[in-house]
């Protein structure tokens, strides 16, 4: 029998590193890509493998990044500072050591931070690393979040969940994508406090307002779904108003009554220019930016409105335009918030009031309804309000319409005469003044229609909110600032300046 002595010492093997790993597929990687049955594949099969070994190799150094930082130890101990309910502070030394893990879903996978936890007893552990990485407060990263809100923006939940699947490789729920999107969205409001606009000197002369609603089909109460059968008008879809607000600057854009009235009659494609002509330019909206609320009350939108309008002319040199579609209510609030502005009834929809009457006078998509609202349209924008009126509830009285016409009539012509102050048309021609709000309606279906009216959508208020917000910052071409501000916002609220210090106290 040996001696002790004798003994081999037992053979230790060594774990590799995440480095050496990566190293290693790397090189496996590349020798498959070389070798012959990768050579006879399809480049398409190529693209796929490669990829899915890469996203590994990437994960690997990743991890190995996330090990050299060592936990974020940054010394024997922290002076962690406290404020008590009477606003008094107290600093404790936190000397003992902890090490932790926290799982990371990034975009190549899943990584471990070990993170170092100095702790004193009864107090909560502060991790360094977490606020030296910026790592956010749910499991899955910044970057991973910010593509999820992005598809989710764009498309359905289950979209978004796919596009990362396959752009990624990382499994998200459905759930969790809808859990990002409600805390993406908490910054909004102070984003926006401070979010300047451009200069006024650098953008148009006219700032132009519109405000409206648009219905967000909701989930359904719990009472709601027991219901057996729906009495006589009521509808299976319940919507809820939202409040849908735009605000942009612009050029004039100075037009003849003739022009308009071709431009909405036009059929097929535009008269083409005579040598030497060219077309008027027009730049269009400037900086437009759109949101909408469902929780908010109309006064609290409109307020905002004011507020956007103000940060974007403060010294009121500009002309305010309010496009406003009729409703009392919305005309109301918004020229109380911004009494200086010039108030334009939408020429699109006095159109469609028209087109009802036209169909009292001659039979739906006739030649002679179409000529008749032509003829009419003109005599509004050449500011023939009044005259319109009288002429259409003459020819009502003067060819016997029955009462259901006549009520058709009625309300129109009462429409056109209640708005006639705001339907100064040949005015704002000549000034160069907005008179449709296509901006606004445009908004409605951009910002809610494309997104949340789609087959079988409904919204909880809570997720239909922060949908309206992100969906807003990102058709506003304001995500990337407003990501950077989230992110920075959340980072403040997890770890407030001044929480710790290194002391070797």
């Amino acid at each position: 029998m040996p001696s002790l002595a004798c003994r081999r010492a037992p053979v230790v093997a060594l774990r590799k590193t995440p480095q050496q790993k990566a190293r290693e597929q790397f090189a496996e990687l590349e020798r498959w890509l070389f070798a012959k049955p990768a050579l006879e594949a399809t480049l398409d099969e190529v693209e796929r493998e490669q990829e899915r070994r890469s996203r590994e190799i990437q994960r690997l150094l990743l991890q190995a990044h996330l090990d050299e930082r060592k936990g974020g130890d940054v010394g024997r101990a922290i002076a962690v500072v406290t404020e008590d309910e009477s606003g008094e502070t107290t600093t404790r030394r936190h000397g003992e050591h902890r090490h932790h893990t926290r799982k990371i879903h990034s975009l190549f996978g899943e990584v471990d931070a070990r993170r170092t936890a100095y702790f004193a007893t009864g107090a909560e552990s502060v991790h360094p690393l977490d606020e030296q990485a910026a790592l956010p407060e749910r499991t899955f990263s910044y970057e991973l979040q910010r593509r999820g809100i992005v598809g989710a923006v764009q498309g359905p939940f289950d979209e978004a969940v796919e596009r990362i699947k396959e752009s990624t490789g990382t499994v998200l729920s459905k759930r969790s994508v809808e859990q990002i999107v409600r805390d993406g969205a908490t910054d909004f409001d102070d984003f926006y406090a401070v979010h300047a606009p451009p200069a006024a000197a650098e953008t148009g002369p006219i700032v132009v307002a519109a405000v409206d609603g648009k219905g967000v089909p909701m989930v359904k109460p719990e009472e709601a779904l027991r219901v057996v059968r729906r009495g006589k008008g009521e509808k299976a879809n319940k919507k809820r108003m939202a409040t849908v607000a735009c605000v942009f600057t612009q050029e004039p854009r100075v037009r003849t009554p003739e022009e308009v009235v071709e431009s909405l009659f036009r059929e097929g494609p535009r008269v083409v220019l005579r040598e030497g002509e060219t077309p008027r330019q027009w730049a269009g909206p400037e900086h437009k930016r759109l949101w909408a609320s469902l929780a908010k009350e109309k006064d609290e939108v409109i307020a905002e409105v004011s507020r956007e309008v103000a940060a974007r002319d403060p010294g009121e040199a500009k002309t305010l335009v309010l496009v406003m579609d009729g409703e009392r209510a919305l005309q109301n609030r918004a020229a109380k918030a911004m009494p200086r502005g010039v108030e334009i009834l939408d020429l699109l929809h006095a159109v469609e009031k028209l087109w009802k009457c036209a169909y009292c006078f001659h039979a739906e998509a006739s030649a002679g309804a179409k000529e008749w609202v032509r003829e009419r349209v003109l005599r509004l924008l050449r500011g023939g309000v009044s005259q319109v009126v009288k002429g259409i509830r003459s020819s009502a009285t003067k060819q016997g319409l029955d009462a259901k016409r006549r009520k058709i009539v009625k309300d129109a012509t009462g429409y056109f005469y209640n708005n006639r102050r705001r339907m100064r048309y040949d005015e704002y021609l000549r000034r160069g003044l907005p008179i449709a709000s296509g901006s606004v309606e445009g908004a409605c279906k951009n910002l809610i229609a494309d997104r949340m009216e789609r087959s079988g959508m409904r919204w909880t208020i809570e997720t239909a909110e922060s949908m309206l917000r992100l969906r807003a910052i990102y058709l506003s071409g304001d995500f990337e600032a407003y990501w950077s501000f989230h992110m920075s916002s959340e980072q403040e609220r997890l770890h407030p300046s001044g929480l710790w210090r290194v002391t070797e106290g």
